[in-house]
């Protein structure tokens, strides 16, 4: 049976990832960061465990649990959470940008550091990182989270380049707009972070980003669920010759093309519209 380490499984794309590859014959450990969250996967057929990225002792012991299931073997992980901080990026603390680093980029790099010993001693591995359509070009407002997707594509991108020929696959999958909890789960960093009362914009903070954050509204413009997400992670870790690539959702296709194809003075002018 294949197994599979996911994290960031308590909803959205990691939730529906989790079920699916269950649903396919594949060994799911399915990792949250809270406890609850586990018993709840746990109490819906999933093994799950602990795995908070950033407390060392809960990543490793969350692999040493899994490696005793399945007799020392990992056949792929999926790094998968993560969470927002919006804000100016002249409003965010150099604090928070390390806060949001650490889940975002420093905690995956720790796991994935750990898992490539077990998989190059079976001499065969997947690696899938979920990026987003923000590690291809910036929009305003998500500038911390940004910079942890623009660091996850390059430090990936040459991962992949070092384990060429290994049987080892690096693949990154770019999402655009999907349906998730990130918005909402936002609101606590935003709060602890972003002094948007005292802020040079701040009433550009009322017009846009105070609606947005707290405010019920509709799907974004070309959203689409988390099953759209779970076809490329299939396809990543089923295909024979995995992609370094995989789009989700047309905003990740349109942007990408745009990045190649514009200079950057047009391409601010697009970009500084959305």
């Amino acid at each position: 049976m294949r197994s599979v380490l996911i994290t960031g499984c308590s909803s959205g794309i990691g939730y529906h990832a989790a079920h699916s590859l269950a649903k396919r014959g594949w060994q799911v450990f399915a990792t949250c960061r809270k406890a609850e969250d586990c018993a709840r996967l746990r109490g819906e057929g999933l093994a799950s465990f602990v795995l908070d990225y950033t407390d060392h002792a809960t990543i490793h012991a969350a692999l040493a649990q899994i490696l005793d299931q399945t007799g020392g073997t990992l056949d792929a992980l999926f790094n998968n959470g993560a969470f927002a901080l919006p804000g100016a990026t002249e409003d965010l603390p150099t604090d928070g940008l390390r806060s949001i680093f650490e889940t975002n980029l420093f905690g995956w790099h720790e796991l994935t550091r750990a898992v490539l010993p077990v998989m190059r001693a079976q001499g065969h591995g997947r690696i899938l990182q979920n990026s987003s359509v923000l590690g291809l070009a910036g929009l305003k407002w998500r500038g911390a989270y940004v910079a942890t997707k623009f660091a996850l594509e390059g430090l990936s991108d040459v991962l992949r380049l070092e384990l060429a020929g290994t049987g080892i696959h690096v693949v990154l999958i770019e999402p655009g707009p999907v349906t998730s909890r990130i918005r909402e789960n936002s609101i606590p960093h935003f709060e602890r972070w972003i002094d948007w009362e005292n802020s040079a914009r701040a009433q550009h903070y009322r017009d846009t980003l105070l609606a947005r954050l707290y405010e019920k509204s509709q799907p974004d413009f070309f959203e689409l669920p988390p099953d759209a997400v779970t076809r490329r992670v299939i396809a990543a870790l089923e295909s024979r010759k995995p992609r370094a690539r995989y789009y989700v959702t047309t905003p990740t296709y349109i942007l990408g093309g745009l990045r190649r194809v514009l200079p950057t003075r047009l391409l601010d002018l697009v970009l500084g519209k959305l």
